[in-house]
């Protein structure tokens, strides 16, 4: 609940809702359990075709992506939102591991997660996404 400058109590502010696309379930859960603690609502997809339904049915404030995935990957996800909603593009992050990857990623534009992450390190990519 927050106070207003009247004094007044007003209805809280709803959570900001988070999609983590991911297939190794660990890691999607671990993601998952940090930002609901964060106070995040968050829904999981396990794969790019997945997550691509899930956008198109609500609508998201950041995506958390994995790069490589079965069906559709990350790149072939973010390429499908950019088609329809370029704004969701610019809340929207990798996640990759191995150095290789992460490098070419880093000049994409697209904010990038290495993997394996801190906690913290995730928890400050969805702020940055969200711009806060």
């Amino acid at each position: 609940m927050t106070v207003r400058h009247d004094g007044r109590a007003s209805a809280p502010e709803p959570a900001k809702r988070i999609l983590v696309v991911d297939d190794t379930p660990s890691v999607a859960g671990l993601l998952v359990d940090a930002l609901e603690a964060g106070g995040y609502a968050v829904d999981q997809a396990g794969d790019g075709a997945e997550a691509l339904q899930m956008i198109r049915k609500r609508p998201y404030d950041a995506v958390v992506c994995d790069v490589v995935m079965p069906v559709l990957d990350g790149f072939g996800l973010y390429r499908e939102i950019r088609s329809f909603d370029p704004d969701l593009c610019r809340r929207f992050a990798f996640m990759a591991g191995g150095a290789d990857a992460v490098d070419q990623l880093e000049g994409s534009g697209v904010p990038v997660l290495a993997k394996p992450f801190k906690i913290d390190e995730a928890e400050q990519i969805v702020r940055d996404l969200l711009g806060g």
